[in-house]
């Protein structure tokens, strides 16, 4: 199953984000829909061209905003196993869409225009009302408004779609502008008799055609970048500086050799690819990935890193550094590593841990293999001498932990025939170098408090003597002596 691993104060702060997102693009969805209706309706009472394709501009405006409302619904959906980066793309794919309705409605209302302003026998007639402009006016401060607000909205929650939006209904404002000059203008050429003045109003369609363009094309290489996952723009410059100054800063990273960032809807991913020296153990590469984590993600927050770490020979490394590092490379364990120089070369002794059941032939090789290339890879090495030492891997068979359990009990058995011990306790079994070199036992012993110390060592020598003559297979018997009273430390 893919891992969901969101704690509750993140799983509030995605509430509030998601919220935050919907509120805006329903505000925004609920003004398109008040300006579009009384661009329409006005449009259609006055015969004007440009106010028609304001209507229709604000048409495309409602369709979008419609759209951007069920993407970020969809949107801020947690990733899942067939999703594993989320659903953040939607918010790219809407503006897609909301790219083409936007060509479309330029094409048309172009067209219109220029056949107009071409074909002369078609009357540019106009009836003036004071109601376009009013509209017009309303809708600018609408759509200053909620540009703002999407503007805003779009920034704290880093949404693509939201984004888009705030800066196609900015524009409106200079088309509107545009809209309203050629109005003016084409009233005053009837009112004046100014036959020029008369093509104002098509002409003013024509520049908000251009501007739609103009929005058309910024949003399009924004769409595009998004869905070829370039680096987001606000990482680019100084914050991408400040983040690899961050991660070298960092002790334990050697050096920042690559930084990838992407963006998917609201959320940031980041691969970073971080050099350390080649000697870390595994448990401080991960400690040092982890600070890098937390850098990345106080740059950017709650950001998804991955990290790869690059074993990197460092400038203050020794001898006997690049030694273990070079065995390192093999899966092997080496110790009591010694270093001499004579006639100008370097000489090398070491102990190499092998498991107890490789056979000598793979040993052999396997060291072999080890030292060329330490005396490859370490300038200076000439020589190098290896023990190879068998590893322990083997756990103690059931039989021979069986033999342990009845020496115990021998030991509590010959305890009978001293009445001066009240107890043996602690005991523990242990093998010198296995079962056929020796066995050694040690144990607590409890005894009256008040018996002098030299009656004490007389009485455990003997009761060690009592049980070895039961079990001479063991070579050591330890006891430590402890009044009844205090037999417990």
């Amino acid at each position: 199953m893919y891992p969901q691993t969101v704690n509750a104060h993140t799983a509030k702060d995605l509430a509030e984000r998601s919220h935050a997102k919907r509120a805006a693009a329903l505000k925004s969805l609920l003004a398109a829909a008040a300006i579009t209706l009384l661009k329409l309706l006005t449009g259609i009472l006055t015969g004007s061209l440009g106010m028609l394709s304001e209507a229709a501009h604000s048409t495309i405006d409602l369709i979008a905003a419609g759209i951007t409302l069920l993407t970020v619904r969809v949107s801020d959906r947690p990733a899942d196993e067939e999703h594993n980066y989320g659903h953040g793309k939607l918010e790219s794919l809407s503006a897609s869409f909301e790219i083409l309705l936007m060509i479309g409605s330029c094409i048309w209302i172009a067209q219109e225009a220029i056949r107009r302003m071409v074909y002369h026998h078609q009357q540019l007639s106009l009836r003036f009302s004071i109601w376009p402009f009013v509209v017009l006016l309303l809708s600018m401060t609408v759509d200053y408004t909620r540009s703002r607000n999407l503007q805003r909205v779009a920034r704290e929650q880093r949404s693509d779609a939201l984004q888009a939006d705030a800066v196609h209904f900015g524009t409106d404002l200079y088309s509107a502008a545009a809209v309203f000059a050629g109005l003016l203008a084409a009233y005053l050429g009837q009112r004046f008799g100014l036959p020029m003045l008369q093509y104002a109003d098509p002409v003013a369609a024509l520049v908000v055609s251009c501007i739609i363009l103009r929005v058309t094309l910024r949003l399009a290489k924004q769409t595009l970048d998004s869905l070829l996952d370039a680096t987001p723009p606000e990482v680019r410059e100084q914050l991408r500086r400040d983040l690899v100054n961050d991660l070298n800063g960092i002790p334990g990273v050697l050096a920042v050799d690559r930084v990838r960032v992407r963006r998917s809807g609201s959320d940031y991913f980041v691969d970073l690819s971080l050099e350390m020296p080649r000697n870390l153990t595994f448990q401080r590469s991960e400690q040092i990935s982890a600070f890098a984590t937390e850098a990345v993600q106080a740059r950017l927050p709650e950001a998804d890193v991955v990290i790869r770490s690059v074993p990197t020979a460092a400038l203050g490394e020794s001898v006997f550094d690049r030694v273990r590092a070079v065995a390192a490379q093999s899966n092997v364990s080496i110790h009591d590593v010694t270093v001499q120089q004579y006639d100008g070369a370097l000489h090398v002794e070491q102990h190499l841990e092998v498991p107890e059941d490789m056979a000598l032939r793979d040993a052999h090789d396997l060291v072999t293999r080890v030292e060329a290339n330490i005396r490859e890879q370490v300038p200076g090495v000439s020589s190098v001498i290896t023990h190879i030492e068998s590893e322990p891997q083997t756990i103690e068979r059931p039989a021979h932990v069986e033999a342990d359990r009845l020496l115990s009990e021998g030991l509590r058995e010959t305890l009978r025939g001293f009445s001066k011990i009240r107890d043996v306790h602690d005991i523990k079994v242990s093998h010198a170098h296995g079962p056929s070199e020796g066995i050694q036992m040690s144990c607590h012993c409890s005894l009256p408090d008040e018996l002098p110390m030299a009656e004490v060592h007389a009485v455990i020598t003997e009761f060690e003597r009592a049980f070895r003559r039961e079990h001479p297979e063991v070579t050591r018997v330890l006891i430590h002596p402890e009044p009844v009273t205090d037999n417990r430390r």
